[in-house]
C-alpha cells in the first residue's frame, strides 16, 4: 500500500521545469525516500535506471574513469548492458549515497550534459551533506524530506484535499469546529501523536485499524538508528551520542525542557556533549529549538548556541522509548500521562519543522515569562504557546501586552479547546498546527 506523501507533487513540478537540476533529497531514514522516488519514475519514465551503493557496491567504480556523464555513463553500461539511457525519457536513481558521496562530483556534469534527469537519495545524508555539497555546489536542487505529517496522516485515512481546506477555512473564519468534527480531527491526531510519522508504522495502523503491531516496528526503527550511529558516527564518542539520544525523553518529561547534560551522566561537560548533539541533528534524528537572546527579530542570529530543548525528528519514536506500563496507557486507554505536556509540545515542534520553520524558544531569566515556540511574518514576530489543556496562557499575554516587545503584536496558542480569538491571542486545536504556515499567509 502506497501512502500519498507531498514529495509526489513536488517531483512532478520538478520534472517540467525548464534547466532543471539534479535533485539531492535529503533526510532520515526509512521516511519513504526510496519508495516515493521509485514510484514517480515508473509513472513518469521510459527508463528508470536504479543505482543503490548498499546492495550493489560495486558502482562505486562507475567514476574509475572520471565525473564527466559520459565516462558514469559507459561504466554503468559495462557492469550492465541491460540499462537503456533514453535522452529526455531516463532517469537515473543514486540511492544510499552517504555510502558513495564521491558520486555528487558528477552532478555539474549531468546538469550540464543535459540528457538524463538525474536523483540522489540516501539516508543520514546530513552526516556526509558537506562532503556533497562542496563536490556539486550550484549544479543541485536540495528537497529536506521527513516523516509524515498530520496532512499526509489525514490522507492515508482517506480524507481529500476539501477536507483540509476546511479546517484552513475555519482558521481563517475563526469558526469553531462543530463538536463531531472537533471529536473526530481530535481522536486522530492523538492516534497521529502516539504513531508518529513513519510510514512503516502508519502502514500496519491503516492496515490492522489498530495499534497491534505498531510499537514493535516503532521500536526496530529505533534500534536501526542506533545501528546507524555505530556505523556512520566517526570522531565522536558513539556511546555518548546514543546515551544522548536515550536521554531524551527524560529531559522532555521535565517541567524545565532546556536540555541538561546532568540528565546523561553525573558530571558531563558541555565540549564533551556538544559534538553529540550535532551529529544527531545532522543525522535527521533530532531537532533542535535554541534559546532566544531577546524576543525581537530577526531570529537567525539572535540565539544563544549553548541553550537548546532536543526533539525526535518523529514523535512516534520518542512515544517507543517510554516504558512499558506508558506504552499500555496510551495505546489501550489513549492516557497521556505525566507526558501529556511533553508528547503536544514535541508534536507541535514537529509540525513547524516539517512546514519549514526553524525552532526557537524564549526565557527571560529574570521572570518566570516563557515561551515555547516562534515564528515569523515579513514583519512581526509571533509567539507560539502549546498547552496540554485550555488553560491561559500568562506568558502569551505578556509578551503581546507589553511595550518592551515591539515586533510582537498577537500570538497562537494551541490547545485541547476549540477555535477562538481573546486579546490578540488565536487558539486552534493541536490538530491544525500542521496548518500554520497557510494560515498566516493569509492573515
Amino acid at each position: 500500500m502506497y501512502l500519498k506523501r507531498k514529495i509526489d507533487a513536488y517531483l512532478t513540478d520538478w520534472k517540467n521545469r525548464e534547466n532543471k537540476k539534479p535533485l539531492v533529497v535529503k533526510g532520515p531514514r526509512q521516511i519513504g525516500k526510496t519508495e516515493s522516488i521509485k514510484k514517480f519514475a515508473k509513472e513518469n519514465y521510459k527508463s528508470f535506471i536504479e543505482i543503490n551503493f548498499v546492495t550493489s557496491p560495486k558502482y562505486k567504480q562507475i567514476t574509475t574513469d572520471g565525473y564527466s556523464a559520459e565516462s558514469v555513463i559507459k561504466n554503468i553500461s559495462l557492469i550492465d548492458p541491460s540499462h537503456k539511457f533514453i535522452p529526455g525519457e531516463t532517469l537515473i536513481f543514486f540511492d544510499e549515497i552517504q555510502e558513495y558521496p564521491e558520486i555528487a562530483t558528477s552532478l555539474k556534469f549531468f546538469n550540464i550534459d543535459d540528457r538524463f534527469d538525474v536523483i540522489c537519495s540516501g539516508s543520514l545524508l546530513g552526516i556526509n551533506y558537506k562532503r556533497i555539497e562542496s563536490n556539486s555546489v550550484g549544479y543541485k536542487t536540495d528537497y529536506d524530506m521527513y516523516s509524515l505529517d498530520f496532512e499526509e496522516f489525514l490522507w492515508a485515512k482517506g480524507y481529500g484535499a476539501d477536507v483540509i481546506e476546511d479546517m484552513l477555512t475555519h482558521m481563517k473564519e475563526l469558526k469553531p469546529f462543530s463538536e463531531l468534527e472537533h471529536s473526530v480531527f481530535a481522536s486522530h491526531f492523538l492516534d497521529y501523536c502516539i504513531l508518529g510519522g513513519m510510514p512503516a508504522v502508519v502502514r500496519e495502523f491503516i492496515k490492522n485499524k489498530t495499534f497491534e503491531g505498531t510499537l514493535a516496528i516503532q521500536r526496530q526503527l529505533i534500534a536501526d538508528y542506533k545501528e546507524d550511529i555505530r556505523k556512520y558516527a566517526e570522531g565522536v564518542d558513539q556511546t555518548r551520542i546514543i546515551n544522548a539520544f536515550n536521554s531524551i525523553p527524560v529531559q522532555l518529561a521535565k517541567e524545565n525542557k532546556k536540555f541538561q547534560l546532568s540528565k546523561i551522566e553525573k558530571g558531563a561537560r558541555f565540549k564533551d556533549y556538544r559534538g553529540c548533539i550535532e551529529w544527531l541533528q545532522d543525522a535527521g534524528m533530532v531537532h533542535l529549538c535554541y534559546c532566544l537572546n531577546n524576543a525581537e527579530l530577526p531570529l537567525k542570529g539572535n540565539y544563544d548556541i549553548n541553550k537548546f530543548k532536543v526533539y525526535f525528528c518523529d514523535t512516534g519514536l520518542f512515544v517507543a522509548l517510554l516504558d512499558d506500563e506508558a506504552q499500555e496507557d496510551l495505546r489501550a486507554n489513549k492516557n497521556l500521562s505525566v507526558y501529556k505536556g511533553a508528547l503536544y509540545e514535541s508534536i507541535v515542534g514537529e509540525a513547524l519543522v516539517k512546514a519549514g520553520y526553524g525552532l526557537y524558544y524564549f526565557k527571560r531569566e529574570d521572570s518566570t515569562l516563557e515561551e515555547d515556540f516562534f515564528v515569523r511574518t515579513a514583519d512581526k514576530l509571533i509567539p507560539v504557546e502549546v498547552k496540554a489543556k485550555n488553560s491561559k496562557a500568562k506568558s502569551l499575554s505578556q509578551l503581546i501586552k507589553s511595550e518592551r516587545y515591539s515586533d510582537i503584536f498577537y500570538g497562537i496558542k494551541f490547545c485541547a479547546g476549540n477555535v477562538g480569538l481573546e486579546n490578540n491571542v488565536y487558539t486552534f486545536p493541536y490538530y491544525c498546527a500542521f496548518l500554520l504556515k497557510s494560515y498566516l499567509k493569509n492573515m
